[in-house]
């Protein structure tokens, strides 16, 4: 190699640490955005989790739940770390225990929920309208997978948080959803692309599910989506946009995060 090649080479590898920053192998693909899908405002996270720090936290080291964003990240902050990202990461009961399964760098600190409730549709819960499903990562793994699905599969990812319902299930749209309902609500969910890619989508406004979930299928190119939560209890955590949601019930339960 002549010594003109070996200086554009070293060029390159100067500007490629410049972008990237000191000790970066690759770029983050993680970054939340306003954008407008199918006629409706959203905010749009989009995350690679072979590249960022996906994580999911409930409670501290004194066993009690964060229930913010403020204090997850100042416990982060303690041990060196920073919270760049942050979304409520399913249900939860009074006690801000979750509803479901919930694991935490492999350690299952809930179980699977797999009971049924009975009744017209308005009358169940949204965690038991089913299908609902699991979002679930590490390993090498990333995918949403119906509650059932999950069980028999097993994938056996490091992180799992349960929710519902399913938005979306294969490509198509929840059967319990209406396309003409009028029931519009905030909402926040979860899909992840064929290629692995995972988005976060919380609603600037007020939406039906039916239209949410055409969001994450049409909008997105997502085939597998889970609906997190909606109504007062979504919340996100997004510097970039200035956004730190305080909770609407006192506090959040399980929470997804990214962290550097």
């Amino acid at each position: 190699m002549s010594r003109h090649m070996m200086a554009r080479g070293l060029v390159r590898i100067a500007l490629a640490i410049a972008v990237l920053g000191p000790g970066s192998a690759t770029a983050s693909a993680g970054g939340c955005e306003d954008r407008r899908i199918l006629g409706a405002s959203y905010v749009v996270c989009k995350f690679d989790p072979a590249v960022d720090d996906l994580q999911l936290f409930w409670q501290g080291g004194n066993r009690r739940p964060f229930r913010t964003f403020d204090a997850l990240s100042n416990a982060l902050s303690g041990e060196g770390r920073t919270l760049l990202f942050a979304m409520n990461g399913g249900m939860y009961e009074r006690d801000f225990s979750p509803v479901g399964l919930h694991i935490e760098n492999g350690r299952t600190l809930s179980g699977l929920n797999t009971k049924t409730v009975k009744g017209r549709p308005s009358q169940i819960p949204n965690f038991y309208k089913k299908p609902n499903g699991v979002f679930y990562w590490g390993d090498g793994r990333v995918g949403v997978l119906e509650s059932g699905q999950f069980q028999a599969q097993k994938p056996g990812a490091a992180f799992a948080t349960q929710s519902g319902p399913m938005l979306v299930v294969e490509g198509v749209i929840h059967p319990a959803f209406l396309q003409k309902s009028s029931d519009f609500k905030p909402r926040n969910g979860v899909g992840v692309t064929p290629d692995g890619a995972v988005y976060f989508v919380m609603t600037k406004g007020r939406v039906s599910f039916y239209d949410f979930a055409r969001v994450f299928r049409d909008g997105l190119g997502v085939q597998n989506a889970l609906f997190l939560d909606g109504g007062w209890a979504p919340g996100l955590y997004a510097p970039e946009l200035r956004r730190n949601d305080r909770p609407g019930h006192g506090g959040y339960g399980p929470i997804i995060a990214v962290v550097r």
